[in-house]
């Protein structure tokens, strides 16, 4: 039986066939709104966002058969692409994120003279604080302002918790007049220090040379490690210093370690080698001795009194036996830190005291 409401398909496709492809896109997207569906547009290049927003302006009211046949058509060229892929090689990389080393990324971007897709300030928000910093002090204050208003707020208290006063103070002030920038100037300023960013040279080693030092130093012997503190400072007073605050041996337990933490710390060392460990202490005296009784004076007294007596019982015991003794509590102080059972606290330094 025929319906007279059916639309025809030669009908709709005469409608469809004086529609342009910008305007066939334009309805498409006025549908799907309408439908209620979620459309992140944003992530278009600025160009056809533009374009799509001009031929918004210019579109008439659109019949139903030629809505029918618009839509129609859009399905049916779903229906033929099975995959898709970037269009370019930022696409790719971010369709690749995670699956290809970050070198690798970072050599094709720049080889490509790609820029970072989508909103700048997302790649900005995920670069480190250590990444950000210099940027507050080599730029403008109008453009750090912008700079801290457009990142999380707990990054951006660390980062002023981290200039010099003067400076964190122009920088607030400077974030009272930027009520009057306008998004392009925010996007642009976005832009400038992504590109410097991605500009960085490559490093080979995550961590500063201080804190690699630092940690060969924090597994090695007292001998060996003041032998070569001795050298760093006659060689380098400024990265000595740096290499002292990226050490932590047993000696400098009771300034890093919380009371709170000390209890687990004992739970996490065999008793016998703390015992050694606290004899050996006891005999250098100084912060040695302080570390030991630091950890006695934070846990129960039935278990202090009960380490002093093996420690009086044990009498001496080579140093080479204490050292290994002190190493052995020092990993497993380090291992309860990486596993975020414990939070150590920083030494301050010289030019903080």
């Amino acid at each position: 039986m025929h319906n007279p409401n059916a639309i025809s398909p030669r009908r709709a496709n005469a409608g469809a066939k004086t529609l342009s492809q910008r305007e066939k896109a334009a309805i498409v997207v006025r549908f799907l709104l309408s439908e209620g569906a979620e459309l992140t547009l944003a992530d278009l290049p600025d160009d056809l966002q533009a374009s799509l927003a001009v031929q918004f302006g210019q579109m008439r009211p659109v019949d139903r058969v030629t809505l029918a046949n618009v839509v129609a058509e859009f399905a049916e060229e779903l229906e033929q692409i099975a995959l898709l892929f970037p269009r370019d090689v930022a696409g790719a990389l971010k369709a690749l994120d995670g699956k290809i080393s970050p070198q690798t990324a970072t050599r094709l971007r720049k080889e490509a003279g790609v820029r970072q897709a989508g909103d700048p300030w997302d790649r900005l928000r995920a670069a480190s604080a250590e990444l950000l910093l210099p940027f507050l002090t080599s730029e403008a204050v109008e453009v750090a302002a912008v700079m801290l208003s457009k990142l999380d707020v707990a990054k951006a208290a660390e980062l002023l918790g981290r200039l010099p006063g003067p400076t964190a103070r122009h920088i607030a002030y400077a974030m009272s007049r930027t009520n009057a920038v306008t998004p392009d100037t925010v996007y642009r300023i976005g832009m400038s220090l992504v590109l410097q960013l991605e500009a960085t040279p490559d490093r080979a080693f995550t961590d500063d040379p201080e804190k690699r030092v630092g940690a060969i130093l924090n597994l090695s012997t007292t001998e060996i490690r003041n032998d070569v503190l001795s050298g760093l400072d006659e060689a380098d007073q400024n990265f000595a210093d740096g290499v002292r605050r990226a050490i932590f041996t047993f000696a400098n337990i009771a300034d890093r370690i919380a009371p709170r933490d000390v209890a687990a710390i004992v739970r996490a060392v065999d008793q016998a080698t703390l015992v050694t460990a606290f004899v050996h202490a006891q005999a250098l005296g100084g912060d040695m001795q302080r570390a030991t009784d630091f950890i006695l004076d934070n846990i129960s007294n039935r278990l202090a009194n009960g380490l002093r007596d093996e420690m009086q019982a044990i009498g001496k015991i080579k140093p080479k036996t204490g050292e290994d003794a002190m190493m052995v509590v020092i990993i497993a102080i380090r291992d309860l830190e990486v596993g975020g059972s414990i939070t150590m606290q920083n030494l301050a330094s010289e030019d903080d005291a």
